[in-house]
């Protein structure tokens, strides 16, 4: 059973992650894809500490403040280099990692 004092922080970690993978996927179908070799690698990062975030929480980890710290640092830096891009998935990622990342630094803060 989901904690449902992290409920918020799971869902948007779990949305963000999907997000990424998207954004991962479609950027490797795009023709400039030297040009996405940063936002490639940050999506794929950003997923993996995502889905690890909200596995953690879902079994009311010890650690909930340090990864989810973590999981917004990670998401900052993907949003910033999704950011730089003019993709529509880019764009859909990067909105999906500064929320993300808005609702870990809440979950952090509360769980401090």
């Amino acid at each position: 059973m989901i904690q449902e004092k992290y409920r918020e922080c799971i869902e948007a970690c779990i949305s963000c992650m999907n997000a990424c993978n998207y954004c991962y996927v479609s950027s490797l179908k795009e023709y400039e894809l030297a040009m996405l070799r940063d936002c490639i690698r940050l999506d794929r990062e950003c997923a993996e500490i995502c889905a690890f975030t909200a596995e953690a929480l879902s079994r009311s980890t010890l650690f909930a403040k340090e990864l989810c710290e973590l999981c917004a640092k990670a998401c900052e830096a993907c949003a910033e280099e999704c950011s730089k891009h003019g993709h529509q998935h880019c764009k859909d990622c990067a909105d999906a990692c500064l929320r993300c990342a808005e609702i870990c630094r809440k979950m952090s803060a509360a769980a401090a």
